[in-house]
């Protein structure tokens, strides 16, 4: 069986556009591979943060996961940061990679150009993650297009260690994301759902008061024609909430435009935050079980300690092929 890995930034926000987007599709195709599932804290100390909400995120942000069906059983969850070898493996890979490849990561050239006192954790980020795919072997690695450049260069640094030192490493694949249904904001439907938008009106959290919910759906942007049809071009707002209740329903947009043939727009996003704020309900019944409850922990133990294991033959390995004394 083919692996995979996942890393996830513990920004302790999911929207509804990331759950119909992406963990959907996790949660339908979990168990088609042999699954890694992390959360990239490390990662997130690239850029200045509170310490207490990097730890109150990561628990949030497993806890949403394995709400929204993410199974443990099909999957190994685990902190990054308790897993020492990655900061140790990611030493090795710097030794073998470019200031220039380094330099010319897109997002490095963003997010240095806006900080002049940037730190070297910035500059070094993609070895990191090369580190966390490569330890683990893994096939296929999930990426947004943001993030391909980074698996590109984990390859190069895999092909170069293995020529040097032998066969070490499998070679990655990024694997693009896509497939899942596009959610946009709900005041304005030209953008994407996202939980950086300036009116947050328009983005609903999966952590979000029901009565929140309810309230952005029916304020959501429609038009004059009160016709519930998929029309993305002339009709995004309408279309958007027929993305949203089909996602929810698992029903076809057709059987969606017949059931709300007729129908006026307040009957229409009355139904849509029903269906919305019955699964999100769920979830969040679910969340607060996992967040108060010993389970998540344990998963989380369960984890670190396969992850260690993995990662710490890797490691043993790179030290014989550079040549270390043991």
């Amino acid at each position: 069986m083919k692996k995979m890995l996942t890393g996830l930034q513990p920004t302790g926000v999911i929207t509804l556009g990331n759950y119909i987007g992406s963990i959907k599709q996790m949660v339908e195709n979990q168990g088609k591979y042999e699954s890694f599932l992390f959360v990239a804290d490390m990662h997130a100390i690239t850029v200045p943060d509170d310490k207490r909400n990097l730890k109150e995120n990561t628990r949030s942000l497993v806890a949403l996961y394995l709400a929204c069906g993410i199974d443990p059983k099909l999957h190994t969850i685990f902190v990054q940061s308790q897993n020492e070898y990655h900061a140790n493996v990611s030493y090795f890979l710097e030794c073998n990679t470019y200031y220039g490849e380094l330099s010319r990561m897109h997002q490095f050239k963003e997010k240095s150009r806006k900080n002049d006192s940037f730190t070297a954790g910035l500059l070094t980020y993609p070895v990191l993650m090369a580190a966390d795919i490569l330890i683990y072997d893994a096939d296929i690695v999930p990426v947004g297009i943001d993030q391909k450049q980074h698996v590109e260069l984990a390859r190069d640094i895999a092909i170069r260690f293995n020529k040097k030192y032998g066969d070490t490493f499998v070679v990655p694949d990024p694997e693009i994301k896509s497939g899942g249904t596009k959610i946009t904001d709900l005041l304005d439907p030209t953008i994407k759902m996202s939980k950086s938008n300036e009116n947050q009106n328009g983005v609903i959290r999966l952590l979000d008061e029901p009565e929140v919910i309810r309230k952005k759906i029916m304020r959501a942007t429609t038009d004059s024609e009160m016709v519930v049809k998929y029309d993305p071009e002339n009709k995004p707002g309408i279309s958007n909430l027929l993305n949203i209740y089909t996602s929810m329903t698992e029903k076809t947009i057709k059987e969606a435009e017949k059931e709300f043939e007729g129908c006026n727009y307040g009957t229409f996003k009355t139904k849509v935050a029903d269906v919305v704020v019955e699964k999100i309900s769920d979830i969040q019944k679910k969340y607060y079980e996992y967040l108060n409850g010993d389970e998540l922990d344990k998963i989380l133990a369960e984890g670190r300690k396969k992850s260690r294991e993995i990662a710490k033959a890797k490691y043993e390995l790179l030290k014989e092929k550079i040549g270390f004394y043991n």
